[in-house]
């Protein structure tokens, strides 16, 4: 698009179905590749990705050609077949419906990164459902409890 500037970044967290630990260590850089491709093929720049055994972050640079949710749609439905295809689990994986989606600025891109790449760590301190709704309240996002993630208690 000619003439159209912009500046968006947005972090991207989606959850494994079943509340199952799924994706193990030994596959996460192959599957952290396969999204990456996804990004870049749909014209999109990928700042960061980590992914949990139950969840995934993903901290992109959109552009106004897609929609969020197209790119969502089309990265979890990607990688759905990937991991399907590369038979890591012996039962069929999915993601959860829905995913969270939180913007920020540019000046706080390297905090926002360092936090991804850091997950692990993260987590030894606190469950995907604890980091989920801390997200939805720092962002002021009002919710309804019974349409968020089943989460693994």
């Amino acid at each position: 698009m000619a003439n159209t500037y912009s500046q968006i970044y947005i972090q991207i967290v989606f959850a494994v179905k079943g509340k199952e630990n799924l994706i193990r260590k030994d596959n996460r850089e192959e599957l952290h590749k396969f999204i990456t491709g996804i990004v870049s093929n749909r014209g999109q720049k990928l700042l960061a990705i980590f992914a949990m055994p139950d969840h995934v972050h993903i901290l992109i640079g959109m552009k106004p050609n897609l929609s969020l949710s197209d790119l969502v749609r089309d990265i979890k439905a990607g990688s759905s077949k990937f991991i399907n295809d590369s038979r890591w689990i012996s039962t069929k994986f999915n993601w959860q419906e829905g995913f969270g989606a939180f913007s920020y600025s540019k000046s706080h891109l390297d905090n926002v990164v360092k936090y991804i790449l850091n997950q692990e760590e993260h987590h030894k301190k606190q469950t995907f459902k604890e980091e989920y709704l801390s997200f939805l309240e720092k962002f002021e996002i009002e919710y309804d409890e019974k349409y968020l993630f089943d989460w693994i208690e």
